[in-house]
This record gives C-alpha cells, sequence and structure tokens, in this order.
C-alpha cells in the first residue's frame, strides 16, 4: 500500500518497529521522563511562550477540540470562529453543544479569510478566536498572520486547531501570540492515530485552573497537574505515545521544524507541478503544503480514489457528502518521497490512457 492520504500517514521504519513491540508498563520513572521530554520537544517545535504547558491526549483531535472548547471557555465568552468547512464547523457544533456563545464566520468554501471580512468583527466583543487553520475538508490554509494582527488589535485569546498543519507549514505561537494549539499524532508526526496533543500557553492555562470542567476525562486541569510529573491522569495509548517520543527526537536530529516544513514542502511542489497536464482543477485559493485538493474535470472524484485503492494498491483522501464526486485530496506528510509521487503520477497517467480519467 502506498498512502497518500492525510492520516494515518505512511510511518518510518523506527516507528513501525516500536509498534510492533511489547507496550510497557506505564507508571515508571522512565516513562515520565519520555512524557517530559516529549513536552519540552512539542514546545520547542512550536516556540511556545516560557511556562507554557503540554497535554497528552488519548483520543482523536476532536477529543482535544471538545477538551480546549470544556475547559478553557465559559458562558461568559463570546467566540469568533472561521466556519468554511467541515473542521472548522466542528467547533461551531462543539460551541453549540457546550453552550458558549459565539459567532461563525461562514466563508465561501475553497476561499481564504481577508481583511475585508474580518473588519466586520472588530471591536464586537469578543473574547476569543477559534479556527482550523489548514480546513482539511477542502485544503484551505487560513492567513495566520491576520488573523494574529486581528486577534491582537481586539484583545483575543487565539485557539488554532494545527492537526494536519503542525510540522507542514509554519506555526510559531510566540510569533503569533497563539494561546492553544491542537495537533495529533497520525498527520506529520507520522505516527498511528490514538493521541491528540494540545500545548496552552500561560494564559490559557491561567483560564484552565479557573474554570470548572464537567468531565472526568477530558478535565485539561487534573491532564496538566498530572503531566508535572510526566504522567496522564487515565491510562494512556502508551506504544503511541513511546513512538511519538522517537519521532520527535528524530525531527530533532534531522535539522528540526524547518527542515520537515522543506521536506513537505518540496514534496508538494514536485506533485503539484507534475500533475498540470492532467484533467485537475487545484481548488483551495490558499494552500497548505500538507495537501492538495483536487477537482477532477473528466471523472467523479469517488471513482478515481476507488480506481487507484482497487487497482493500483495507492490511496488518496476521498471527500464525503456535497464533495463526493467532486473532490479528492492528496496527502504529501508522512513516510513519502518523490519517487512515491512519481508512483502517483504513473497511475493516474496510466487511468487516463484507459479513459478512466
Amino acid at each position: 500500500m502506498l498512502n497518500f492520504t492525510v492520516g494515518p500517514v505512511m510511518s518510518n521504519e523506527e516507528v513501525r518497529e516500536i509498534g510492533s513491540e511489547q507496550v510497557p508498563y506505564f507508571r515508571t520513572p522512565e516513562f515520565s521522563e519520555l512524557i517530559l521530554e516529549s513536552e519540552d520537544l512539542m514546545n520547542k517545535l512550536l516556540d511556545a511562550p516560557e511556562n507554557s504547558r503540554c497535554a497528552f491526549i488519548t483520543g482523536s483531535g476532536t477529543a482535544s477540540m471538545e477538551a480546549v472548547i470544556m475547559n478553557v471557555f465559559t458562558k461568559k465568552d463570546k467566540v469568533l470562529i472561521i466556519n468554511g468547512g467541515g473542521f472548522g464547523h466542528r467547533f461551531v457544533e462543539l460551541c453549540q453543544l457546550h453552550e458558549i456563545p459565539y459567532e461563525s464566520i461562514d466563508l465561501e468554501m475553497h476561499k481564504d479569510i481577508t481583511e475585508d471580512i474580518l473588519k466586520e468583527y472588530e471591536n464586537k466583543g469578543f473574547t476569543a478566536f477559534l479556527v482550523n487553520i489548514h480546513e482539511t475538508s477542502t485544503g484551505v490554509h487560513y492567513n495566520l498572520d491576520m488573523i494574529s494582527e486581528f486577534c491582537n488589535r481586539n484583545n483575543l485569546l487565539l485557539v488554532v486547531d494545527a492537526i494536519s498543519s503542525f510540522l507542514a507549514d509554519e506555526l510559531d505561537m510566540s510569533k503569533n501570540n497563539i494561546d492553544v494549539v491542537i495537533t495529533g499524532s497520525q498527520k506529520a508526526l507520522a505516527c498511528p492515530p490514538g493521541i491528540s496533543i494540545i500545548v496552552l500557553s500561560p494564559k490559557a492555562i491561567e483560564r484552565v485552573e479557573e474554570n470548572t470542567c464537567k468531565s472526568m476525562y477530558l478535565d485539561l486541569k487534573n491532564a496538566l497537574k498530572n503531566g508535572e510529573r510526566g504522567q496522564t491522569p487515565f491510562t494512556p495509548a502508551v506504544g503511541i505515545l513511546i513512538q511519538i517520543n522517537a519521532r520527535l527526537r528524530q525531527i530533532f536530529a534531522e535539522g528540526g521544524v524547518e527542515a520537515e516544513i522543506e521536506k513537505i514542502g518540496t514534496l508538494a511542489e514536485n506533485f503539484r507541478e507534475q500533475i498540470k497536464d492532467l484533467p485537475f482543477e487545484i481548488t483551495s485559493q490558499s494552500l497548505s503544503n500538507a495537501v492538495t485538493p483536487l477537482h477532477p474535470t473528466t471523472a467523479s472524484a469517488d471513482d478515481i480514489f476507488h480506481i487507484l485503492k482497487d487497482e493500483y494498491g495507492i490511496w488518496i483522501c476521498p471527500n464525503g457528502g456535497d464533495l463526493k464526486d467532486t473532490l479528492f485530496r492528496v496527502g504529501h506528510i508522512g513516510d513519502l518521497t518523490i519517487d512515491d509521487n512519481n508512483k502517483l503520477i504513473e497511475a493516474l497517467k496510466d487511468m487516463q490512457k484507459r479513459n478512466l480519467i
């Protein structure tokens, strides 16, 4: 199998080998040291402000999205949400569920945020801004600098869901005054799914400490308290946390976040250059390095997904709902190479010869 989805992605040999080992007991000094090291490395990768903290949640990215909503915000808040696709809309649904006052910026699909749009929300009493910085469902990477400047002008807490953007695009908590970053194990970290990660600035931590979370499992106050000793409140996905630690150390050994972004960016640029003569249109107004969203002009996107999977052993990322037949996505994260790009292009050109696209 050759995997060009956006998660779970291809893992390297070291990560896969760890996955084949017996899972150790975790209430030990050795495991605590591993977690504390992982927290330190995550903070460094994100250039997190001094005294920021990291919580490792055994659950998908949605679990951490919900944990942030439940722990950081109350009914006294008024949050502004970019709603430009399935994942941005998830923040809307979570605020509705937990009765957090909000307004949503409902963007046209495939479009980036603009200054003119943001001007409508200046000085309107908002307390926070929530954004899925790379709306993975449509492949739009929103303008983080513009959003950050808006938040600074309006004194807003900034929450960035960077589940598919972390390590693929520049993300600097200190530079952009970000208070919360959410990411996951199965994207550019290239580990199995099962762990999501929340990095909180001191300002966000203060909110967590002041609020009462009506959840036992997703109580970040409890998670941070246990994290002081390198532990989690409940049994975590121990094996995945060990894989994450190995992957973080590997990233630093190979040049850090800049080298990882450059690698993923090179793969994305190579693929986008090679598809210029194929019957596809790139739909996003503002691309992330992580994924290329494509509209096929001569065939069903869903048919292309199934043919590649069943006949060529290559996985791309399908869409559902209204986008099922009009959009598929090709990921550039994980243990991929230029040679892998070439194999996908060869398969697509063969499909073209067979009049399948």
